[in-house]
């Protein structure tokens, strides 16, 4: 994002923050209870939003040189993701082509060579078969037409994107848009560095878990001792594109940055700039420290589903002017404690800390309650507030892909029922 849109985010953040207000939608929507229960609309999801359509795997700092892979088994193909020797990201389907065992089986690491744990077939990292095991006794298998399958895939903007199924060509530019293109290309998420990585698993449907993300109406009573002593709660500015959207929810140093000179204002230190990108990817950026989750669906069960967080350092975004004030580092379960009245940051201990006490501990254990209410069948919709417009956005973006009719607007008076 370049400096003139970050200062223009900034002013709005403190317009809505002095105004004690927040971005809202046209009106109240009804969800209804069934999205989170039927297994037919979870099958056409799955087929949809995963398998036939593409799905960000990682940042490029994922794969950070020649001969780097990363392995991801969560979209129902087992995929291989590497960096051929001429620096070219490729995703094959990571199956042996003599009886399908699994090639790699490391989750990342480094490698030219790869070599089949059941009979030794052994491929390149542009996945070329190189080997076959004793082949004289074998047989004499054609290698130009063995080699690994490869899947659509691409990169752009510092995202490594990939088709599971089909074989259509990947557009990072069509899944994102041309202005969430031009922002993601401004942040440099290719200089980011790989840090860590999480994995939780709920017992909720996968979009309850993606609602976390939409919106921060939730702070001030959910998170009362965490992260909303970090964040202010109900104030954050939100803005569509397409299917993908932006929301930022400010942080408490927001009302010290305004003393500052504009030049030293960055978006990133006065708030979490989190990017949601169709169909289950959210990008959040907050002090130096890029955090992507990315939610996937238990296939056959509507009421589970898990979330990869992957954790970047990413040190060329943040205040970089001289005279900005020194930050405090904030670590651990010490970051609910870390004095707002300048800038901090986060090391990635923190970050591990808030997918957990925060993400995992109180906003899905939250929507595990709202998925039994769902699975009792008492319960027809939920209703999704005016000031909660990226819950709003997911949901509706959700029903006009699968060809649904958008959800109902609720009308105030009306009776709930029982």
């Amino acid at each position: 994002m370049k400096q003139e849109q970050q200062v223009a985010l900034i002013n709005r953040m403190l317009g809505l923050l002095d105004a004690d207000a927040t971005d809202r939608s046209a009106g109240m929507l009804q969800s209804p209870a069934s999205a989170f229960t039927c297994k037919d609309l979870a099958a056409r999801e799955w087929g949809a939003f995963f398998q036939g359509h593409p799905q960000i795997l990682g940042l490029s700092a994922d794969l950070p040189k020649a001969g780097s892979f990363l392995t991801n088994n969560d979209l129902g193909v087992p995929i291989l993701a590497t960096r051929d020797k001429t620096g070219k990201f490729r995703a094959f389907v990571n199956s042996c082509r003599h009886r399908g065992a699994m090639v790699v089986r490391d989750a990342r690491g480094e490698g030219s060579r790869f070599s089949c744990i059941f009979h030794g077939w052994s491929y390149a990292n542009d996945g070329s078969l190189l080997g076959v095991k004793r082949s004289a006794s074998f047989g004499a298998p054609d290698k130009t037409c063995l080699g690994l399958v490869e899947l659509p895939s691409a990169e752009k903007y510092g995202l490594l994107v990939v088709q599971a199924k089909g074989d259509a060509t990947v557009d990072v530019d069509a899944l994102l848009g041309v202005e969430l293109a031009g922002q993601l290309e401004g942040w440099n998420l290719g200089a980011s560095t790989y840090m860590s990585e999480q994995r939780i698993e709920m017992p909720l449907n996968w979009k309850l878990a993606n609602d976390t993300y939409g919106e921060n109406y939730h702070f001030e009573n959910l998170h009362a001792t965490t992260v909303n002593k970090i964040f202010i709660g109900n104030v954050s500015t939100f803005d569509q594109y397409g299917q993908n959207h932006r929301l930022t929810v400010p942080n408490r140093y927001l009302d010290k940055l305004r003393n500052r000179p504009p030049a030293q204002w960055n978006a990133s230190d006065a708030a979490a700039v989190a990017y949601f990108v169709f169909p289950n990817a959210h990008f959040v950026l907050f002090n130096r420290i890029v955090s992507l989750f990315m939610i996937y669906p238990v296939p056959g069960d509507p009421g589970a589903s898990f979330t990869r967080a992957y954790h970047y350092s990413a040190q060329h975004i943040g205040a970089a002017i001289a005279d900005q004030p020194a930050a405090e580092i904030a670590r651990n379960r010490a970051l609910y404690n870390a004095d707002n009245s300048t800038r901090v940051e986060f090391n990635q201990n923190a970050a591990e800390e808030l997918a957990d006490s925060t993400i995992a501990d109180e906003d899905y254990w939250a929507g595990t309650m709202t998925q039994v209410s769902a699975n009792s069948g008492t319960i027809e919709y939920f209703v999704i507030g005016r000031n909660e417009p990226g819950v709003q956005h997911m949901h509706q973006a959700y029903r006009v892909a699968l060809g649904l009719p958008p959800l109902e607007e609720y009308r105030p008076g009306s009776e709930m029922p029982a």
